[in-house]
C-alpha cells in the first residue's frame, strides 16, 4: 500500500516547531489585549464572489491563485486567500458596524495556488488586525505602531518601514490615465507580466520586481504629483504621527500593495534577510471595501503578517544571536520534572503525583513505557528536565523516592516523601532546598 503524503504546498507543523508558533501567538495576544483589539474568527470557506468583489477580479489572487470549487448545492465556494474580506463580511452580517468603531484581530490558515518556496506555501497562515469605522490619520499611525512594536518585541532586527499614499479613487483614476499613456509608448520595453498588467491592473506595474522594468519606472509619472491637497495633507499627518512615535520610515512612491481595495495609506515592513520576498508585514487603508461588500460607507485600515515568513526570519535571527529574544522564543519549553517509574503500583502512584504537580502549575512529563530505568533516564535527559523523580514498587512501600538532579552526576539524590509531595504547592521550594544543600549555583 502506498504511503500517503501531504499535498504540494501543504506543510505539517511538527511538535518541535509549534512551540515557536505558540510563543508568537502569545506575544501577539498580549499586544492586542493592551491595545483593546478583540479577536474574531471567520470560516475558512466563503462564497467566491466575496473575494472577486472584494479583492478585485483583475488581481493575480482572484485570476490565478484561488482554490475555487462548486459544492453539492452548486454554489461556487473558495478557500479564503486572505483575511480582510472575511472579517468585513462578518462585521456587516453580524451588525458590528452599528456598534461603533471595531478593533479586531484574526489568525488562521489561508490558501493560494502559488509556486511553493521558503516562507510561502499554498496553505499559509496570517495574523492580522482590522480597524473598522476609524478614519483619522492617527488610526493609520496606530495600526502601523502596533505592528512595529510587535515585531520588535519578537526580537526582529533590521526592520524597515516603507509608506506611501495612494490617494483617493479619483486621485488614482487621474494618475492611471496619465501613467497608462506613458507606459503605452514604452510597452515593448516592459517585461511580459507588466505588459499583461497594462491591460488589467496597471498600477501593479509599479511593484514589478523585474530589474529592467524597475529602471524604466524611475522616470515614470509619480502618483504624488496628482493626488489632491486633502490627500497630501492627510499623508503628512500620518508621517508626523510616526515621527512622534519615534518610528523610522521611508516614503516609497512605488509602493502600491497587491490588492485593489486600498486607499490613502499603504505600508510594508520589510527585512532584507528574506531576499526577494522581503515583506514581513503589509497593509493599508481601504475605505471603499465595506461598501463594496454591501455594508454602509465605512473607513477602515488593517495589516497582515505571514506567519511562515515571520518564523523563517525569526529562526535566521535566532541562529545569528543565540541569546536574543527570537532565540529565547524559539526554544522548546522543557518540563520542570520527569517522572521515571516502573512497576504496577509505582505507575499508579506516579500518575497521581504527576497530576498533583501539574495542578500546582508545573510542567511534568510522565514516562508511560515499560522500559528499564536506564532507558527512561535517557529519555528524561533528552527531555531537557533538570530533575527526575524516580518511583518503583519499593519506593511505594517505603513512601520515600529519590529526586535526581540530571545536570550533575556528582550531586547526591534527595529523598522525598511521596505523601508529602502530593501536598506540595510549589516544587520550587524543594528545588531551592536541594540547591542550598548541595551548593549548586
Amino acid at each position: 500500500m502506498n504511503q500517503f503524503k501531504s499535498l504540494r504546498g501543504m506543510v505539517d507543523v511538527l511538535p518541535e516547531q509549534t512551540s515557536l508558533w505558540q510563543a508568537i501567538e502569545g506575544v501577539a495576544r498580549e499586544h492586542f489585549s493592551r491595545a483593546g483589539i478583540k479577536e474574531i474568527r471567520t470560516p475558512i470557506l466563503e462564497a467566491t464572489d466575496l473575494f472577486a468583489r472584494g479583492i478585485g477580479e483583475a488581481t493575480d489572487v482572484v485570476g490565478k491563485e484561488m482554490y475555487t470549487f462548486s459544492d453539492r448545492g452548486d454554489r461556487s465556494c473558495t478557500l479564503r486567500p486572505e483575511g480582510t474580506a472575511s472579517v468585513v463580511r462578518a462585521a456587516i452580517e453580524n451588525g458590528l458596524l452599528t456598534q461603533g468603531g471595531q478593533r479586531l484581530w484574526y489568525e488562521g490558515p489561508m490558501f493560494r495556488y502559488e509556486r511553493p518556496q521558503a516562507g510561502r506555501q499554498r496553505q499559509f497562515h496570517q495574523l492580522g488586525i482590522e480597524f473598522l469605522g476609524l478614519k483619522e490619520p492617527m488610526n493609520d499611525a496606530e495600526v502601523i505602531s502596533i505592528a512595529w512594536h510587535l515585531l520588535n518585541d519578537l526580537g526582529l532586527k533590521d526592520l524597515e518601514l516603507e509608506i506611501n499614499s495612494l490617494g483617493t479613487e479619483s486621485d488614482r483614476d487621474a494618475f492611471r490615465t496619465r501613467f497608462v499613456s506613458w507606459l503605452e509608448s514604452r510597452r515593448s520595453e516592459l517585461d511580459p507580466d507588466s505588459q499583461q498588467r497594462l491591460k488589467t491592473n496597471p498600477l501593479r506595474i509599479l511593484d514589478s520586481k523585474d530589474k529592467k522594468t524597475k529602471v524604466i519606472l524611475e522616470s515614470a509619472p509619480k502618483l504624488s504629483e496628482l493626488i489632491s491637497a486633502e490627500s497630501r495633507h492627510r499623508f503628512l499627518h500620518v508621517q508626523q504621527s510616526l515621527e512622534d512615535l519615534g518610528i523610522p520610515f521611508q516614503v516609497n512612491e512605488q509602493l502600491v500593495r497587491g490588492l485593489d481595495y486600498y486607499d490613502h495609506t499603504a505600508f510594508e515592513i520589510t527585512n532584507s534577510q528574506l531576499g526577494a520576498q522581503s515583506t514581513v508585514c503589509g497593509g493599508g487603508r481601504y475605505d471603499r471595501l465595506v461598501q463594496e461588500l454591501g455594508g454602509p460607507a465605512t473607513p477602515a485600515i488593517g495589516w497582515a503578517i505571514g506567519l511562515e515568513r515571520l518564523i523563517l526570519l525569526m529562526t535566521q535571527q535566532a541562529n545569528q544571536n543565540p541569546l536574543g529574544k527570537s532565540a529565547q522564543l524559539s526554544k522548546l519549553k522543557k518540563p520542570d520534572l520527569y517522572i521515571v517509574n516502573q512497576g504496577v503500583d509505582a505507575k499508579r502512584k506516579a500518575l497521581v503525583i504527576a497530576q498533583k504537580l501539574r495542578d500546582a502549575g508545573l510542567r511534568v512529563e510522565l514516562d508511560s513505557s515499560t522500559a528499564s530505568f536506564g532507558k527512561q533516564f535517557k529519555r528524561a535527559d533528552r527531555s531537557g528536565a533538570d530533575y527526575a523523580f524516580v518511583i518503583g514498587d519499593e519506593e511505594v512501600k517505603t513512601g520515600q523516592a529519590p529526586l535526581k538532579y540530571l545536570r550533575d552526576s556528582s550531586t547526591k539524590n534527595k529523598e522525598v516523601s511521596t505523601e508529602k509531595l502530593l501536598h506540595l504547592d510549589d516544587l520550587e521550594s524543594l528545588i531551592s532546598t536541594i540547591h542550598k544543600e548541595q551548593n549548586i549555583h
